[in-house]
């Protein structure tokens, strides 16, 4: 029986929308491995070539190499966020929700690359930024003080406390491939903690509790292309 014309019609633009998506995903990747790798005054055809799209298929994008630079860099962010959500929706303590994030932001500078040399490299900015890990990071802090968790009096200066110690950890990580990224990122998030306010004996039994299982997540290229 012969397709209904109508159907091939409505067919077409599904077809074309979803190799928009793909196209506009190979740009973001492309200029993922670009940011990462400081590599901030590369020209867009370098970046076209490397995401295997033409020069026209960029500017049915982007308007230039900076609008493509920026949702780069919010995609990263948007994917960190949308994973740390997903990990933490069931935890009611605040201060355990900032805890867990921490820690398990620590273990992704290895686990996810490319994501985490994005964000490392745009350290200074994420911490003011309305997207990714500082927003939840300050109001799991404000939730935390209003609950007596944390005794804090600035949370925006603990939030620049705690990104800055967050930042030196996956430095130090990438420049100690041998480190053990766990241990590292437990030992850090107590002492944010106890620099918070919180008992050491709690402290370090709540850097102790058991991780959601990162194998299970999904891999960094599936998270980075949704």
């Amino acid at each position: 029986m012969a397709a209904d014309p109508a159907d091939q019609r409505s067919e077409l633009p599904n077809r074309l929308e979803r190799r928009k998506q793909r196209t506009r995903a190979a740009l973001i990747q492309a200029a993922q491995v670009f940011i990462g790798a400081g590599k901030l005054n590369a020209p867009v055809l370098e970046i076209t070539q490397a995401a295997d799209v033409g020069m026209g298929s960029f500017y049915n994008h982007f308007d230039s190499k900076e609008e493509l630079f920026a949702a780069a860099l919010n995609e990263a962010l948007d994917v960190h966020g949308a994973l740390l959500d997903q990990i933490t929706e069931s935890l009611e303590d605040p201060a355990e929700t900032f805890a867990c994030s921490f820690r398990l932001t620590g273990r992704l500078f290895r686990r996810r690359p490319q994501e985490s040399r994005v964000l490392l490299s745009n350290g200074v900015l994420l911490m003011s930024s309305d997207r990714g890990l500082a927003p939840r990071a300050l109001r799991d802090i404000v939730a935390a003080v209003q609950a007596g968790r944390f005794r804090v009096d600035d949370p925006a200066l603990a939030l620049a406390v705690a990104g800055g110690a967050l930042m030196g950890l996956g430095q130090l990580l990438a420049d100690e491939p041998d480190r053990d990224d766990a241990a590292a990122a437990d030992r850090v998030t107590e002492d944010v903690l106890r620099l918070f306010g919180m008992d050491a004996d709690e402290a370090h039994e709540i850097c102790q509790r058991p991780l959601p299982d990162l194998d299970h997540l999904g891999s960094e290229q599936d998270w980075l292309s949704r």
